[in-house]
């Protein structure tokens, strides 16, 4: 559906002017009120996308008819119309609510311009609402896991095939995408969801000391042994233990889990005889394991055994159309949490989010989020209290892993982020139609496919 727009000024020939030049440009349908109090009745009985208002008019002037705006349409953007002369009312305004104000005689092209950036914060505002009730409703989430993107629909038919055997399970994926939710939904999933689930950190506890945690110790065992000691397997005995970032321990504690993988057994340390355990093993890792195993720091053979059934979780940079609902979650989440009034975020914020690259992924747009909440003055979330400035963070967006890098991988890489944010957000926006992205783009269909496949770039992905 084409965007509506009311307009809103007394004088009859500005109307008509301005509906005629807007409606093609703005690909837009516009309604025309000549006083504020005609506008309030046309507002209360259709939906629009955008008002644009004069200041000046007898009756009902345009602050009067921002104030009651704001005040039953809270969601709605409002630009206003101005004389050069009256700056001051339009400032006032701003500060009332209004998104822009435009001076009046204005050129053609800017006010095109102008409106079409306030129909796009109008647009990013009425997708946060429409996630913000899907996410309410429960309809986007999987297990605690939030997403309504194919890389993270994939995600959730893998998760439930692979909860339905008993074989070994492999999570690869970034730090932050979620490795710890998805093996406790394979476990909640599973037969064995009334058995006890126990999760290791592995790199946290030193190699002398995980292998006792692992497998338990006898009395006696080693200096300051002094009584038995049941291990993480026996607990986990008819549930799911969970190795948490696996291709960090040894190549001594892997031999010694590739003797429970395949026997199903495990001996405490300074104990002689084995003891069966009915454990199902789900490991992950955010390391490439087959590089390491280049590299001799991983057994092969262990390699093998732990992917049976692999599930690789997809970066947040990857799914983009996720962040808004991601986003209202973790928002609702930490407002509860930190007993502060329920906060949005801003549209040029929400832009900031879809163009980032997120190295830290989930984890780290949980940070920034739980910043914003802490230290915005107001209900809306803005790129200053996160620390950004609208130009700041682009930047940052295009600096990011480019330390220590050759001035042509640099170039590369920067040209890599910059073609997944963008073709992805404008693939998005269209739901993966390649020709109207091609428009949007103002490319040929063919160089937007090329570009696509020189990145790796598929349509598939963002379509609903």
């Amino acid at each position: 559906m084409p965007p509506t727009l009311l307009i809103v000024d007394d004088e009859p020939d500005m109307l008509q002017l301005l509906k005629r030049s807007l409606e093609p440009d703005l690909h837009c349908e516009v309604c025309t009120a000549d006083s504020g109090e005609s506008a309030l009745h046309l507002l209360a009985n259709t939906s629009f996308d955008l008002v644009l208002a004069d200041i000046k008019m007898p009756g009902m002037d345009g602050l009067a008819l921002l104030e009651v705006i704001r005040r039953n349409h809270p969601g709605l953007t409002v630009v206003m119309m101005t004389a050069y002369g009256h700056i001051d009312l339009a400032v006032e305004a701003m500060r009332a609510g209004a998104y822009d104000f435009i001076t009046k005689p204005f050129e053609h092209d800017t006010l095109v311009l102008r409106l079409e950036k306030a129909l796009e914060r109008q647009r990013l505002i009425q997708e946060n609402q429409r996630l913000q009730r899907q996410c309410n409703g429960g309809e986007e989430s999987f297990q605690r896991m939030i997403g309504k993107s194919p890389a993270m629909q994939r995600v959730f038919e893998t998760v439930q095939m692979v909860a339905k055997n008993d074989l070994t399970v492999l999570i690869t994926g970034e730090s932050g995408t979620g490795k710890d939710l998805t093996a406790r939904a394979v476990h909640r999933l599973s037969h064995r969801q009334k058995g006890p689930f126990v999760a290791v950190n592995c790199p946290t506890v030193p190699e002398n000391i995980l292998e006792s945690e692992l497998f338990g110790y006898k009395k006696g065992a080693f200096t300051h042994a002094t009584q038995n000691r049941t291990g993480l397997f026996q607990e986990a005995h008819g549930g799911t233990i969970f190795l948490d970032e696996i291709g960090d321990i040894s190549p001594s504690i892997q031999t010694k889990l590739l003797r429970v993988l395949q026997e199903k057994e495990i001996k405490p340390l300074g104990d002689v005889h084995s003891i069966q355990v009915d454990v199902r093993i789900v490991a992950s890792t955010n390391q490439d394991l087959k590089a390491k195993i280049r590299r001799q720091e991983f057994r092969e053979d262990f390699f093998y055994r732990l992917n049976v059934l692999p599930i690789h979780l997809p970066p947040l940079r990857e799914r983009v159309q996720d962040i808004p609902l991601l986003a209202d979650h973790l928002l609702e989440k930490h407002c509860r949490e930190l007993n502060k009034p329920r906060k949005s975020i801003s549209a040029e914020l929400m832009g900031i989010f879809q163009e980032r690259y997120w190295e830290g992924n989930i984890r780290e747009l949980e940070n920034v989020i739980v910043q914003g909440i802490l230290f915005s003055p107001e209900e809306t979330i803005q790129p200053r209290d996160v620390g950004w400035h609208a130009e700041q963070a682009r930047a940052a967006i295009l600096e990011t892993g480019l330390k220590g890098l050759a001035y042509k991988a640099a170039k590369e890489k920067n040209l890599q982020h910059f073609n997944h944010a963008y073709i992805g957000h404008v693939l998005t926006q269209y739901q993966g139609n390649v020709s109207q992205a091609a428009r949007f783009c103002g490319l040929e269909r063919q160089a937007l496919q090329q570009i696509m496949r020189r990145y790796g770039i598929r349509a598939e992905k963002f379509r609903t």
